[in-house]
């Protein structure tokens, strides 16, 4: 089996990760799920995979691969992502949205 960076391991990996506040699970999920198609349409898009938690289902992830970091950066201020950005208070839980970007090592 192959991953994204098995062919580039200089791809920036991120993921991203939020708790849904209670009784917002749902629209959180409609509201990420909804960044997925236009994202996968953009410039520097290698993979932008949505997860939920199975233990608990308020725990979501993005896990994406990109071809640079300023291809990311042009993605985080896509309009999408920036309405997005504008419904993080009313729908995640404390401590919001945490984003981690790394590099393949091994």
């Amino acid at each position: 089996m192959t991953t994204p960076t098995d062919a580039n391991p200089q791809l920036l990996t991120v993921i991203a990760h939020m708790r849904a506040k209670p009784g917002k699970r749902q629209e959180l999920q409609d509201a990420l799920a909804a960044l997925v198609g236009p994202t996968r349409a953009e410039e520097g898009f290698v993979n932008y995979d949505l997860h939920q938690g199975i233990e608990d289902p308020d725990l979501f992830y993005l896990y994406e691969n990109w071809d640079s970091a300023e291809l990311l950066d042009t993605h985080l201020a896509a309009p999408h992502l920036v309405e997005f950005a504008g419904r993080l208070d009313d729908l995640v839980a404390e401590p919001g949205l945490t984003i981690t970007r790394l590099r393949r090592i091994a």
